[in-house]
């Protein structure tokens, strides 16, 4: 329970201070949020002016509802002090302020990705199968025709050609022991 406060205290707060210190510095914004903030959507796929169907007394909603507010603090910041909220780059470089679904909506159960991490990472792993957590949305497919259009921006990586690339880039930030790809080179 403590850990989930904390969640909210950091998305809230945390939002708050740096909003502050953006306006101050004169800097511009980027908050990241979730798919979260729609719940468990009964719109699919969600698009940004989608309100969400969302438990704001559930065991998960300490996480969604601070990612909400977080957002409804970065909007209101934007209207009353004017502060501005490849796709990240391209929002942080255009003139667009509001959100942009950001995400892949190609869609996968767990137990996809679970076999996509096996088959491409670790083939030793084990998949277990655990009860799923009270309130976890059912679907998550952020409709992204919005960040194509304003910004030229869709996903262009695979989650199979994607994740080892991640788990090498984790790898060397972590433990040092990065390879030098042509990619990672440039």
């Amino acid at each position: 329970m403590k850990a989930l406060t904390f969640l909210h205290k950091t998305n809230v707060v945390g939002t708050l201070n740096m909003l502050g210190l953006a306006k101050r510095i004169g800097a511009r914004f980027l908050l990241t949020s979730t798919s979260e903030v729609y719940g468990d959507p009964l719109q699919h796929p969600q698009k940004e002016e989608y309100w969400g169907n969302v438990n704001p007394i559930g065991v998960r909603s300490c996480y969604d509802e601070g990612k909400r507010t977080a957002e409804t603090l970065t909007m209101d910041y934007h209207r009353g002090a004017d502060v501005q909220v490849d796709g990240l780059m391209r929002l942080m470089e255009s003139e667009h302020v509001g959100p942009f679904n950001l995400g892949n909506p190609g869609e996968f159960t767990m137990l996809e990705l679970a076999e996509v991490v096996k088959e491409v990472i670790d083939p030793h792993a084990r998949i277990e199968f655990r009860e799923n957590t009270a309130d976890d949305p059912h679907k998550r497919k952020p409709d992204i025709s919005k960040a194509k259009e304003m910004l030229g921006w869709e996903p262009k990586v695979s989650l199979r050609d994607g994740l080892p690339r991640m788990v090498e880039d984790f790898r060397g930030r972590i433990f040092g022991d990065r390879k030098e790809t042509k990619e990672s080179a440039v």
